[in-house]
């Protein structure tokens, strides 16, 4: 029974949720994981180092709502989320595949629009208490895109391999987030914090992939 959003969590308390709290901590380990990749890289890329900055931010956010669960921490929670993949979005246009800032601009706002469009059709197909990840169906979508498109060029491959390893993990998590609710009634720990260990390798290989490009 999902009183308050979440199967493990059943009342107010901070540590209603023991295990969606504290897998939270993937999220740190992927960022101090990607940055120490990326100093090892050398050069300057002042936007990867922004993306591992919200990927931290990302586990923060997200400790704080399956902690405190409030108006303000919820979008300390979402925000970092939403901004680190219209962001990388648009880096993958401009790294991986060479398109002009006008032609990366609006790229990611079509995605964005997208992203929209898809949640809203989605979401209204599903039960409510799996509604939340519909949101989130783009960002797959997007994932499988950006692989295909470096298959076909020829130095995409390495490229492809951390993305498309990225889109196969996120579609598990992804599952994992929507059954949290569906399995309640046989495991009450839930599924949630699948959702958040999963993720992190996701940002992980994410960021390595646009470090190393």
């Amino acid at each position: 029974m999902l009183s308050y959003g979440y199967c493990e969590r059943l009342s107010g308390a901070f540590w209603a949720e023991p295990w969606n709290a504290l897998t939270n901590g993937a999220f740190l380990l992927a960022a101090v994981a990607a940055f120490q990749l990326w100093r090892r890289s050398g050069g300057p890329d002042r936007p990867t180092l922004a993306l591992i900055a919200l990927v931290f931010a990302i586990g923060i956010g997200s400790f704080l709502y399956h902690t405190m669960p409030r108006g303000w921490t919820l979008a300390a929670d979402v925000v970092p989320i939403q901004v680190f993949a219209f962001s990388y979005f648009g880096l993958a246009l401009t790294r991986f595949f060479g398109l002009s800032l006008r032609a990366t601009v609006l790229g990611t706002l079509a995605f964005l629009a997208f992203a929209l469009l898809l949640s809203g059709g989605v979401g209204s197909l599903l039960p409510q208490p799996a509604r939340g990840s519909a949101g989130y169906a783009a960002f797959l979508l997007g994932l499988i895109g950006v692989t295909g498109a470096l298959l076909r060029r020829p130095d995409g491959r390495e490229t492809a391999r951390l993305v498309g390893s990225a889109g196969l993990a996120f579609a598990l998590s992804l599952a994992f987030r929507t059954l949290d609710g569906a399995l309640c009634g046989g495991w009450s720990m839930g599924t949630h914090w699948l959702w958040h260990l999963l993720n992190a390798g996701v940002l992980y290989l994410l960021l390595r992939a646009a470090i190393l490009r």
